[in-house]
């Protein structure tokens, strides 16, 4: 913890649907990617955590997968990450997408935070892919429910986390939510996971942003070895399960080529993040069933934290 008389501190979760963007606006707000983003709802599976420290102020922002009806024990969990993340932030950033509705979901969610007094911002994502008359909509339909249950949203603010359009505002609405104190985390923090987990994501993203509708979701990354070499180089190897023999045929590819372009990209990613060369060796094996079983879910580190 950083003691300052003049610093201020805010933790702000951001909480949604499945892929409506939470993630990309993450690495938004940060200006650096530690979250890992693709058309795949339920994309981030546990809750990350973002820093940014702008001169004498101290963001963190909380990444929450998104909100679902669990199928698995670890969609459960993901579910338990939501409710930890929420439980003592300063603010609430509620992103949906210009689609003129408000899903019963999102009601629900919306009566959780009013009964837990949280402060609500609600974020209309996703802007430059539709018709203005259509954010309106939303905004009004998302108003009209708000006013009829006693909820104040602190502020309504039109983005788009892909382009950054807007995304500025966001830190002169949370003004009022800067509280006085010490800072949680050095300035030069952009994320509290470790090495390891961030390499993890990156892997992950690639084999979701590659092979799109031909896995689902029943993919996980593991780093088994992480050496760093005297600062020049770092040396990694990552296994990457899946649930069935057709998912491995399929991330692996002809003749290995999926399996070296998903490496490919991933070592690209992880030596502008690290900024270093990077050594990446991948291999695929099948667990089946394996986001059911709470001693595997244990060993791949889904924990609560």
């Amino acid at each position: 913890m950083i003691t300052n008389t003049d610093t201020k501190t805010a933790f702000i979760a951001i909480v949604g649907l499945p892929n409506v963007g939470k993630s990309t606006l993450l690495n938004k707000l940060l200006g650096e990617k530690i979250a890992a983003v693709s058309k795949k709802p339920q994309t981030t599976r546990t809750r990350i955590t973002g820093i940014l420290t702008k001169e004498e102020k101290q963001y963190v922002f909380l990444d929450t997968p998104g909100i679902h009806r669990p199928r698995t024990k670890l969609g459960d969990m993901m579910i338990k990450e939501i409710g930890t993340a929420i439980a003592d932030v300063s603010c609430v950033l509620f992103l949906t997408e210009p689609d003129g509705k408000i899903t019963e979901t999102e009601k629900n969610l919306l009566l959780r935070f009013k009964k837990e007094k949280q402060n609500i911002i609600l974020i209309v994502n996703k802007t430059d892919d539709c018709k203005k008359g259509m954010i309106l909509t939303t905004i009004d339909v998302f108003s009209t429910f708000a006013k009829e249950e006693g909820i104040e949203f602190a502020s309504v603010i039109p983005i788009s986390a892909a382009t950054g359009d807007g995304v500025e505002i966001i830190f002169d609405e949370l003004e009022p939510f800067m509280a006085p104190g010490d800072w949680y985390f050095t300035s030069d923090m952009i994320t509290d996971l470790p090495e390891k987990k961030i390499a993890e994501e990156i892997i992950r993203e690639k084999i979701l942003r590659l092979l799109d509708d031909e896995v689902p979701h029943g993919t996980a990354v593991i780093i088994e070895d992480f050496k760093d070499i005297k600062g020049h180089l770092i040396d990694i190897r990552a296994e990457i399960f899946c649930e069935k023999d057709s998912h491995k045929g399929i991330i692996i590819g002809k003749n290995g080529a999926m399996l070296k372009k998903i490496g490919s990209y991933a070592r690209e990613d992880m030596e502008a993040f690290f900024n270093t060369k990077v050594n990446l060796n991948l291999w695929v094996k099948v667990k089946e069933n394996w986001r059911d079983d709470q001693g595997y879910l244990n060993q791949m580190g889904f924990k609560l934290k």
